[in-house]
């Protein structure tokens, strides 16, 4: 059937990046218990909740779900369930007999030895085990005949942007097992809160529409809500959010719990005052033509997103496409100018491609390095799923050093089964971006957003340092490029509160720009408890990758380990154990950190949604008729449903002393003749591209429709 692709309004691109609800697939969900031990039989989900919120950039999603054991027989129930791309596991809870028990993190070999000793005695464990970078796996026992049984899982990561649209991603499409029962015989439901220091536009689900409630109650604070009956999980939900900086400028939280070493995000943000400069530039598209692009159409996926972005390509690029499964292959053997008859080709040689074969990524990287130009920038995309051979992948990041001067590669990640890690190492350390499609994906509108970034200036070189605060352990220890629309996050610690400053230098097509902002490191922050562990998984990645780039991780273990069960992080070399009462943690000597922490965490949580609460109440006073009340009405605060029973939380908290949000634009002082202070970032792009001039360019595109062989006309 013919497909027509039609651009739409620029903020959906950022909003569509990970629904496949329009692809027949068999009902799965993230999230199922399953009876193990030989026996089958899928427990049935009796109640399933999401409750998510973002709190200027980090999200934080607590998932409940209760089953219910349909075998007349005891079971070990095995929970499956996939996280987002870059999440880490915070918090493992079970409930036993009535009361929630919160897990503790230890050494997987030791945690998974004291879950098998209780299996033995048929008393009440649990164990989560990360199976590989996606996946994780719970194990609960025993589960009675006819039983139910409630779980929660927290996970923290980083919101994904895309031209100051924030994207929200709730997994539910991706399973790690075919085949299972994904609707729920009770409640389904989805509460998220949005609190940005940056102001909000618009909040909107591109998956679900109308199913959700969306409430503004101000600039600052967004709601959405969604609740049904008899849920249906075989969709992701997603929402995006619109979140526009007027010009570059830098944003800081803090968060210092007891008045010891603090921890802090810094996030840079690329403003609208970032003029479009276009020269022209080469492109080389490697294109994934292996066995595993077969499946689920990840093929024709791949084929429409480069058919539609060399569709976006102007007269003064040129390009290549290059295929690769074993052995790489050329269509032009050189660069080719963007014309009507090398669009044809490209068409063509797009449509004659089929899936077979192992995967081979290196030497057709190696070949694309060739077509690099030292007076023009070479953009290397790739379109894949990473399912490269173990053996390649060390090879593969070293590639990335010997590429050519002003070479960067993008990864484009393609389908639900995609290596995630290695194809976001490969652009990050190559200057690039990387971005996943799934079959739900508008790839005309991925091509436009991709385009869209290379059209706006980047800043190369970014770097940041700080006088004052005694600042250490800085992640990542190297910085990205910064790209209009993607802002750059810094996480770290420092000794000292009070005033620092923050000093920040960077590259903009060779003109160097620097500029300092005033900051103040807080005494005591408990609000934002949530970049502490932000801080700690960042650390565990780039100590994993870097062990990974020597061929050995032994030296990082001991380290991530201690990571792991100090921050409660699951690794592949940590774990979540549940043990059926306090007494049974004392006996085997395991701290209760994670119980502090959780504490600590729910209650700043508490204080967040009072403060929420306060500005949901506000905004409804507008609402009926403007009648002075007799008697002051005292504020409401909202408890905390979800305080762990064995934790002391105050119902009704104590504000706290917060320091301001931090937020300054990031501008020079000196003046220019008849007009205001200089921006630093939109002045220097001014002065390092004087001369550039950009031409909007609209041109019809065609792309290749599998299911017939026609060419459809992109409008």
């Amino acid at each position: 059937m013919k497909r027509i692709l039609r651009r739409s309004s620029l903020y959906v691109a950022a909003a569509v990046l990970a629904t496949a609800a329009m692809m027949p697939a068999p009902a799965r969900a993230a999230g199922m218990l399953i009876a193990d031990g030989g026996f089958g039989g899928v427990l049935e989900i009796e109640e399933h909740t999401a409750d998510v919120t973002i709190n200027n950039g980090v999200v934080v999603t607590h998932v409940t779900q209760v089953f219910r054991n349909t075998e007349d027989r005891q079971v070990e129930a095995l929970y499956l369930f996939p996280v987002p791309k870059a999440a880490s596991v915070a918090n493992f809870s079970m409930w036993i007999g009535g009361k929630e028990m919160v897990g503790e993190v230890l050494e997987k070999k030791r945690a998974r030895e004291i879950y098998n000793s209780y299996k033995q005695q048929r008393r009440d464990p649990g164990l989560l085990e990360q199976v590989d970078y996606k996946n994780f796996e719970m194990r609960i026992f025993p589960i009675g005949p006819k039983a139910e049984q409630k779980v929660q899982i927290t996970y923290y990561q980083e919101l994904d942007f895309d031209h100051d649209w924030a994207t929200y991603v709730y997994p539910l499409s991706t399973a790690p097992r075919s085949g299972l029962d994904a609707q729920t015989q009770g409640k389904f439901g989805l509460t998220l809160h949005v609190k940005s220091q940056i102001p909000i536009k618009k909040l909107e689900s591109p998956s679900h529409g109308d199913d959700f409630v969306v409430v503004r109650h101000t600039d600052s604070y967004y709601e959405a809500s969604l609740e049904t009956d008899g849920g249906d999980l075989n969709r992701d939900i997603v929402l995006a959010y619109h979140a526009t900086r007027p010009h570059t400028g830098i944003d800081v939280i803090t968060s210092n719990q007891s008045g010891d070493d603090g921890y802090f995000q810094l996030t840079l943000t690329a403003g609208e005052e970032l003029a479009e400069a276009y020269t022209g530039m080469d492109y080389v598209f490697l294109l994934d033509i292996s066995g595993s692009m077969a499946r689920d159409g990840k093929l024709r996926i791949s084929r429409n997103s480069i058919d539609a972005f060399i569709g976006e390509l102007g007269t003064e690029d040129r390009f290549e496409l290059i295929t690769f499964n074993v052995v790489p292959s050329t269509l032009f053997n050189q660069l080719q100018p963007v014309t009507d008859q090398s669009q044809a080709e490209a068409v063509e040689f797009l449509r004659s491609q089929q899936g077979r074969g192992g995967t081979v990524l290196r030497p057709a990287m190696a070949t694309a390095y060739k077509y690099g130009d030292p007076d023009r920038p070479l953009n290397v995309v790739i379109l894949s799923d990473g399912m490269t051979e173990q053996s390649e992948r060390r090879e593969l990041l070293e590639s990335i050093q010997s590429r050519p001067s002003g070479a960067r590669v993008f990864c484009i990640g393609v389908g639900n089964e995609v290596n995630r890690p290695l194809l976001s190492q490969l652009a990050e350390e190559a200057g690039g971006l990387a971005a996943f499609l799934s079959g739900g994906d508008d790839f005309a509108r991925q091509a436009e957003s991709f385009r869209r970034k290379l059209l706006r200036p980047a800043a190369a070189d970014v770097k940041i340092t700080f006088d004052g605060g005694d600042v250490y352990d800085v992640e990542p220890k190297q910085l990205p490029n910064l790209y209009h629309g993607m802002p750059v996050r810094l996480y770290g610690r420092y000794r000292k509160n009070g005033p620092a400053t923050a000093r920040l230098t960077a590259e903009v097509n060779g003109a160097p720009i620097e500029q300092s902002v005033s900051l103040e490191f807080a005494e005591v922050d408990p609000a934002n408890p949530e970049i502490e562990r932000m801080w700690a998984w960042l650390k565990v990645n780039r100590l994993l990758k870097q062990a990974d780039r020597t061929g050995s991780r032994t030296t990082v273990i001991d380290e991530i380990v201690r990571l792991g069960e100090q921050y409660s992080i699951v690794t592949e070399y940590t774990s979540f154990l549940v043990l059926e009462n306090d007494a049974e943690y004392k006996r085997w000597q395991i701290e209760r950190r994670n119980l502090l922490r959780v504490g600590r965490d729910r209650r700043a949580q508490q204080q967040q949604r009072a403060e929420l609460q306060r500005l949901r109440e506000q905004a409804f006073t507008e609402l009926g008729p403007n009648v002075e009340p007799t008697t002051p009405k005292p504020q409401q605060v909202v408890r905390n449903e979800t305080a762990i029973r064995n934790v002391p939380l105050q119902a009704n908290p104590t504000p706290v002393s917060q320091p301001p949000g931090q937020s300054r634009d990031v501008s020079f002082s000196p003046r220019i003749p008849g007009g205001g202070a200089f921006d630093p970032i939109s002045g220097g792009i001014a002065l390092a591209l004087a001369g550039l001039g950009f031409a909007a360019r609209r041109r019809r595109r065609s792309t290749v429709d599998d299911e017939n062989g026609e060419v459809a006309s992109v409008l």
